[in-house]
């Protein structure tokens, strides 16, 4: 007798060994036809199987369908394998490679004499959707290795055979057919392409093979796949909202910022994009100063000593910019916090003077690879709200709460209140012994759960120094952003022989947190465009108000009503041109202006304006100081 013991707790008994799609069957009709695959085991043991997989013994069991993550996964890659098929039907000369599942859909690499054109990618997909609609099973066979190559070398595909040809040679691999297409997979797999229903192909691009640029150049077509047409349809459509949001193109199209190819990877911030910079920094300088920051600045140029002390010459000297003179080698610094501790080195510092916390927005160099920059969001220079706070260990817990607390803030200040909350340990390659990572992850979830958050955990994804929160935006796409930072440090400040004078007289070495809260400002910025579609807050816009005259009988009125808006602290303009009322308007709104305000001959005698909002609306005629006010305390509010 042989028992499974579902999800929900219950046991069924059976007769014999059976597959995971005859345990579906035996519960009922529907499940059978929804499974996708199975989960065997529990706990760490578990693990994904196909629906064809033969239970032998006792275990657990969760029958996967396309309503678990997991099952989607399946589905995704999955339809990688039937992208591949379509193209050796289309193309049979045509060399796969890899296809992984990624995140929202998947890709697959092909070797093809020449490129794929978009007339291709529709008749592949054309392709991919009879193939789906034949229902082939998905059927899988387990080879020797030395077999595997053979088998894949006889059928021409020489990257397959290569992949294989790095297992090691006691080891078997897995094959999947469906027809007359079979790849090389660990698996699992739906059990036959009529589940694949809901899928397009977005793009072709180039990939270098093995991601190795001396390597030859091959094709990658990314496609999406999803459970339901309703999620397809949300997606796409989610993306083409993400286009209008674009903000490169938004940044050309508001006169914002342009990359330059004679500095890859930095930004040349035009006149109301350094608005909208300036008004970023400013707050955040606000921020520093009613929170116990001290504001300092350090170069940005340091000796090599300093960076192998750090770990920073060992551990991340390719994504350094190094220079030599005079026989001494240095680097541009990719952070801030060697140069904040050698602040904290210059005079005595005892336990009363903890905690220190000093902030900086320190310009930062990455020698981030061409192919991964993109627009302002990442780039090789930016510049950061860094701040380093010196403190004893008995200090952690309440400057990790208090920290929370503020970004929490800050982020709701600048529109975003859905914020996700992780926890990266301990990496593989890192420095400082086991004990002192266990405090300062303990120290980490601790302060979470008294700040009220729930977290998750990610598993080595910590720096080599230390481990640190991860705070993530939610936009108003839904899309996530990793922004804000705080990383407990017991390493740094020792490397560098940073002291304070503790309260029983000896020396002893200070816990370092580094923390950021809008982290780049490039890429917050960034961020901020596409969550408000260039349309940004009256506070942080560029031009807050644009006063137009009708005609030039009202230019000096005009002019008085900017002065006054100015002597406010009002970012207004004026716009006298010799142009009709409505071209005016249809121009700032097409700029995004969040108040136009119209002056004509009966505004100028009564000493009102007839203001517009972002958005077409008429607000009517008011007094220029009941708008000041109105104006006043929208930027106070940070509508």
């Amino acid at each position: 007798m042989l028992t499974i013991t579902l999800p929900d707790g219950s046991k069924r008994e059976y007769p014999a060994p059976l597959t995971v799609a005859e345990v579906a069957a035996s519960i009922g009709t529907g499940l059978a036809k929804a499974a996708l695959g199975g989960k065997v085991g529990s706990g760490e043991a578990a693990k994904l199987v196909d629906t064809s997989y033969r239970i032998e013994a006792d275990t657990a069991l969760a029958i996967i369908t396309d309503k678990q993550p997991e099952g989607l996964e399946m589905i995704r890659h999955s339809t990688a394998h039937l992208l591949a098929y379509a193209v050796k039907q289309l193309f049979p000369e045509a060399q796969v490679t890899i296809g992984p599942v990624i995140e929202n859909g998947f890709y697959y690499d092909f070797a093809y004499k020449r490129p794929f054109t978009p007339e291709d990618l529709a008749a592949i997909e054309k392709k991919m959707a009879e193939l789906a609609k034949k229902d082939e099973p998905v059927v899988r066979r387990v080879l020797p290795r030395d077999e595997a190559v053979a088998h894949f070398k006889g059928m021409g595909e020489a990257y397959k055979a290569e992949i294989i040809g790095s297992i090691p040679t006691d080891q078997d691999v897995s094959l999947y057919r469906e027809g007359d297409f079979e790849d090389l997979c660990r698996g699992p797999h739906v059990p036959s392409t009529g589940k694949l229903k809901h899928f397009k192909l977005m793009k072709v691009a180039g990939a270098y093979w093995r991601g190795d640029h001396r390597n030859e150049m091959l094709q990658r077509i990314y496609g999406t796949a999803w459970a339901s047409k309703d999620e397809l349809q949300q997606y796409l459509h989610m993306l083409e909202e993400a286009e209008k949001r674009d903000h490169r193109k938004l940044g050309r199209e508001l006169d914002l910022f342009h990359i330059d190819e004679h500095s890859p990877g930095t930004v040349f911030w035009h006149p109301k994009g350094w608005s909208v910079w300036q008004e970023v920094e400013q707050y955040m300088r606000r921020v520093y100063r009613d929170n116990g920051y001290q504001e300092v600045k350090g170069p940005q140029i340091l000796d090599k000593g300093l960076w192998e002390k750090t770990g920073h010459w060992d551990k991340y000297r390719e994504n350094m910019f190094t220079t030599e003179s005079e026989k001494r080698d240095y680097a541009l610094k990719p952070m801030n916090c060697p140069g904040h501790i050698l602040i904290f080195k210059q005079g005595i510092k005892s336990y009363r003077d903890l905690p220190l916390r000093y902030g900086e927005f320190g310009a930062c160099h990455r020698n981030e690879p061409t192919g991964g920059l993109h627009g302002i969001m990442r780039v090789r220079a930016f510049t950061q709200d860094d701040g380093h706070i010196f403190c004893t260990e008995d200090m952690i817990l309440d400057e990790c709460v208090a920290y929370t607390e503020l970004l929490q803030k800050v982020y709701k200040d600048f529109g975003f209140t859905d914020i996700l909350y992780k926890v990266a340990t301990r990496p593989e390659k890192r420095i400082g012994a086991e004990e002192i990572w266990d405090k300062a992850e303990h120290a980490l979830m601790e302060s979470l759960r008294r700040s009220g958050c729930d977290y998750v955990i990610a598993p080595g994804d910590g720096a080599f120094y230390g481990p640190k929160i991860e705070y993530t935006l939610k936009d108003a796409l839904g899309r996530q952003w990793q922004c804000g930072t705080m990383q407990v440090d017991f390493s740094m400040a020792q490397r560098l022989d940073a002291e304070y004078v503790a309260e029983d007289g000896s020396r002893k070495h200070p816990v370092m947190l580094h923390r950021a809260i809008v982290g780049s400002l490039e890429r917050f910025i960034g961020i901020l465009i596409e969550q408000h579609a260039g349309a940004l807050p009256v506070w942080l816009a560029p031009t807050q108000v644009v006063v137009s005259s009708i005609t030039d009988a009202q230019a000096d009125y005009v002019e008085s009503v900017v002065k006054a808006l100015q002597k406010q602290g009002v970012r207004a303009l004026a716009d006298l041109r010799n142009e009709k009322i409505t071209y005016k308007i249809r121009e700032h709104s097409l700029q995004k202006v969040p108040y136009i305000l119209v002056v004509g001959d009966k505004e100028k005698a009564s000493g009102a304006v007839a203001v517009r909002a972002r958005g077409n609306q008429d607000l009517g005629v008011m007094s220029l100081a009941e708008f000041q006010e109105k104006l006043a305390n929208d930027i106070a509010t940070k509508v």
